[in-house]
């Protein structure tokens, strides 16, 4: 026996005020987010705000006194797009859910949503792959590195 319309469309409309709801705190929650990463030689952390804009850099340890400015340029670069990333996927993994179909009414179906077009293709990529992609013995292999023709070595 199939459940009276009016018993649906209350369904549906208490499920929607929940999403709402949750949509609203999740909103809040994001607005206060924030990632720092520091680079791989340590040298940079790099702060990132909700929208992924740049919030913050700092330079430890006085490293980059030691650092020619294509280095440390790069070591910015490195940190920078690692915490906006860390950011991208923080928002994508906080909004997913509100994209999924109804478990309580099958009529709504969900919505897919682009991640890739909106992130860009870095964000769909595992943890493990972006630190398998240019590593020499287990440990990532800095960007700055591979354009600089070093290896990391001393």
């Amino acid at each position: 026996m199939t459940e009276p319309l009016e018993k649906r469309l209350e369904k549906a409309m208490a499920e929607l005020q929940a999403a709402q709801e949750a949509i609203a705190r999740t909103e809040r929650e994001l607005r206060q987010a924030s990632f720092a990463v520091l680079s791989s030689d340590r040298a940079v952390r790099a702060t990132v705000g909700p929208q992924g804009e740049l919030s913050g850099i700092e330079f430890l340890e006085n490293k980059y006194r030691d650092m020619s400015p294509q280095e440390l340029a790069a070591s910015v670069l490195e940190a920078a797009n690692a915490a906006r990333l860390k950011m991208n996927r923080h928002v994508m993994k906080a909004m997913a859910p509100f994209a999924e179909p109804s478990s309580n009414v099958p009529e709504l179906k969900g919505f897919e949503l682009d991640w890739e077009r909106i992130f860009g293709p870095e964000v769909l990529r595992d943890d493990a792959e972006d630190t398998a992609h240019g590593t020499r013995d287990g440990q990532a292999t800095p960007a700055w590195r591979d354009a600089l023709g070093e290896d990391g070595e001393d």
